[in-house]
């Protein structure tokens, strides 16, 4: 095992040895191998058994961002492995099995979810998908609320809260995501010629806005409420009719659990816009909108439901155990995730991380109108957050 005592970036042939000298498969076996992701930060590879049909996935970080070389920190895969552990503690039947972590060579090996797709390339073919809302809002009730100072001992979740500090990617998110997109400062946003003034005058220009997308910044950096997942897009979500898998929690931090609802929320606007717009006029399209509106407001009121059965099940300190208190907690989680939806959906649109429901759109006039009509639900989203309160505010 000499070769693996220091990093180095594997190809497809690494991965299947790696499986072999480590005894993932047996020696003798006939493996084949490919490289699946498609992401910036790290490498993903199958290995398949054909035989057998037993297959695992490695996913390996390097020391440097694929796109621009820009340093990284390893350790993030460390975090990615023992974050899906603590969730597949909590929600087993949501995220993938975890069967080997190499802390030299950076390397995840997990269940292969490939029987599961893409959630965001799923809606975009209009598919259904009737469990979606009842799975998800367990998945963010169950990893979430369980990991609050609510429920752990406090000394347990103080020693948690230094073990996921995430300082890179979380420095990623608090530019893309909080200020990039409201004052353009690293000159990257990435703005349609058409949009230009619009996103000057409703963005740049919006005093107010900004205020309160600051404030969303100040919560995001300093409330270590819950150890959250950080990046919990529809990208991040992988479907089936049997169920769904949450993958990719590297960007996990203690962080307000807003900020993951309000990611699944926020991006499922970006396929109920676009749908909504480029789909061809029928019953199809009308049952799909149908379902996704409903399917945004249920994950809200799921949600509060749902989470006002956990806490009386798992909160015991005499503080908390007042309905008064848990009503204004759940009222703060609430608000931090309509806003943090608004957040997601504008960055998405002007920012220089985009999303395919935006830029596949090859009509300029339909890009405008959906682009447009994105940021007005972001910025509602932002300024009325508190005032928002049922999923029926939000569609």
């Amino acid at each position: 095992m000499n070769k693996y005592q220091e990093h180095f970036r594997m190809s497809v042939e690494d991965a299947i040895n790696y499986t072999k000298d480590f005894e993932i498969f047996p020696k003798d076996a006939k493996l084949r191998g490919e490289e699946i992701g498609d992401g910036n930060i790290n490498y993903i590879f199958r290995v398949i058994e054909d035989e057998t049909g037993k297959s695992v996935v490695l996913k390996q970080a390097d020391k440097f961002l694929r796109s621009s070389g820009r340093p990284l920190d390893l350790d993030r895969n460390r975090i990615e492995a023992e974050i899906l552990k603590l969730e597949g503690e909590c929600a087993p039947e949501f995220v993938p099995k975890v069967y080997r972590y190499d802390d030299i060579m950076c390397v995840i090996v997990m269940e292969d979810i490939s029987a599961y797709k893409n959630l965001r390339k799923e809606l975009m073919a209009g598919k259904i998908f009737p469990k979606f809302a009842d799975e998800i809002s367990s998945f963010l009730v169950d990893t979430l609320l369980p990991t609050t100072d609510l429920v752990l001992d406090r000394a347990e979740k103080k020693d948690r809260v230094r073990a996921f500090v995430n300082k890179e990617l979380c420095d990623i998110s608090e530019c893309l995501v909080f200020t990039e997109p409201y004052v353009n400062d690293r000159d990257r946003n990435i703005v349609i010629p058409e949009n230009m003034e619009y996103v000057k005058k409703h963005l740049y220009d919006d005093v107010e806005l900004r205020a309160e997308a600051a404030k969303l910044k100040n919560n995001f950096m300093n409330n270590a409420q819950a150890l959250i997942h950080g990046d919990l897009h529809s990208g991040s979500i992988f479907i089936n009719e049997d169920g769904m898998k949450v993958i990719d929690p590297e960007f996990s931090f203690y962080g307000p659990m807003g900020y993951d609802i309000g990611n699944v929320i926020g991006n499922l606007f970006f396929s109920l816009s676009n749908r909504r717009h480029l789909m061809e006029e029928g019953d199809k399209k009308e049952e799909f909108i149908k379902w996704l509106s409903q399917t945004i407001r249920d994950i809200f009121d799921m949600f509060v439901v749902k989470f006002h059965k956990k806490y009386k099940e798992i909160v015991k300190d005499p503080m908390y155990t007042n309905e008064e208190f848990e009503n204004w907690y759940l009222a703060q989680v609430l608000a931090d995730s309509v806003g943090s939806a608004g957040l997601e959906i504008i960055r998405r649109v002007v920012g220089d991380s985009k999303v395919m429901e935006v830029t596949s759109i090859e009509d300029t006039e339909k890009r405008v109108a959906v682009e447009r009509e994105l940021i007005e639900i972001g910025i509602r989203f932002i300024k009325n957050r508190y005032e928002i309160k049922a999923g029926k505010d939000l569609v």
